[in-house]
């Protein structure tokens, strides 16, 4: 069925609008605790209409950036008090993917913690046909060419999305793929980073070794290589390993 042109341009006027309040929120020219002004004075001021602004506000509320009075007008939230994992991306795109060093320390540190967890986790549950799509992952990577980053990118979220699914636990893969844009961001970055085979060969037999701890259900020696392959990334992307 094809879409309704009407409904897919407020669609893309919504997203317009929301992405340009979010800048205003985040660069603090709308600061924690303001008013926001009237639906009407935002419509006139974005060129769109009050159902459009109206909509924009409910998935800024949505992710923690406001909060909407009825009646009584709009405040802007400090996200960092209030504000949702959905907040990610909208401050990647914001910063154009330079977070302050001590935000991406944060990320990496959250993401161990976690994916240490779940690979833990995918040695004890992760059935036969999980650990077959696990090193179909890594030799689907083996046979990309360096140059061919974005496959590569794409490839290693799968990756880490699969581990997390073998886990068993439900709400593991939710939480990666809600950090999907922030997480393939860095592994982008990642990619792009390492320019030898060597690097690209470690990362391999990470993934290699990982495989065949989940495969002998040995949950230490599982969290112990997505750790050391984490960090290795880590690494790299501060320039220690280059």
């Amino acid at each position: 069925m094809t879409e309704n042109p009407h409904r897919l341009r407020a669609i893309g006027l919504i997203s317009s609008c929301v992405t340009q309040l979010e800048e205003k929120i985040l660069s603090g020219d709308y600061a924690a605790g303001q008013l926001l002004p009237p639906e009407r004075q935002l419509a006139q001021q974005l060129g769109v209409s009050r159902p459009v602004i109206h909509q924009s506000l409910v998935d800024l509320a949505a992710k923690g950036l406001v909060i909407i009075h009825p009646r009584h007008g709009v405040t802007v939230c400090d996200y960092r008090k209030s504000g949702s994992t959905a907040i990610l991306s909208a401050l990647l795109h914001y910063q154009q993917g330079r977070f302050p060093p001590e935000f991406t320390s944060s990320l990496f540190a959250m993401r161990l913690l976690i994916e240490k967890e779940t690979a833990s986790l995918a040695a004890l549950n992760a059935d036969a046909d999980q650990i077959d799509q696990l090193q179909n992952l890594v030799n689907q990577e083996k046979a990309c060419a360096v140059t061919e980053i974005q496959h590569l990118t794409a490839l290693d979220f799968e990756f880490h999305l699969m581990v997390s699914i073998a886990s068993g636990n439900l709400v593991y893969p939710l939480i990666l793929n809600s950090f999907k844009n922030v997480y393939t961001h860095f592994s982008h970055a990642f990619y792009q980073t390492i320019q030898t085979i060597n690097i690209h060969a470690q990362v391999f037999e990470y993934q290699d070794q990982l495989v065949q701890a989940i495969k002998r259900h040995q949950p230490v020696e599982a969290s112990q290589y997505m750790g050391m392959m984490l960090q290795h990334g880590e690494r790299v992307l501060k320039g220690d390993l280059l």
